[in-house]
């Protein structure tokens, strides 16, 4: 087993979101949308407000976008230390 190692971590390393489909909406925007129970507004540039999703992990609801954490289940960090050290860029957007 290797052991891990978090020298030279950067969460900047990860990137952001990304657009695959190109329809002016992010992943994290689609996501939000696809798993809301009150659904959000779109606004401009599709800006979300409003909306209400359910978190299972906590049995709470969540209202408006800000408090709902959808990045990963598996902090960067960890999967770094876990092998995505040796990832190319284009792996971790992925």
């Amino acid at each position: 087993m290797r052991e891990e190692d978090r020298t030279g971590y950067e969460r900047s390393k990860f990137g952001g979101w990304v657009d695959a489909d190109r329809d002016g909406c992010n992943t994290r925007a689609e996501v939000l949308e696809a798993e809301a129970v009150m659904a959000p507004t779109q606004g401009p540039r599709c800006a979300l407000s409003g909306g209400e999703w359910y978190s299972p992990y906590d049995d709470r609801y969540i209202q408006g976008r800000s408090g709902v954490d959808i990045d990963h289940l598996v902090p960067l960090a960890e999967a770094r230390d876990s092998g995505a050290s040796a990832w190319t860029a284009k792996e971790r957007e992925t």
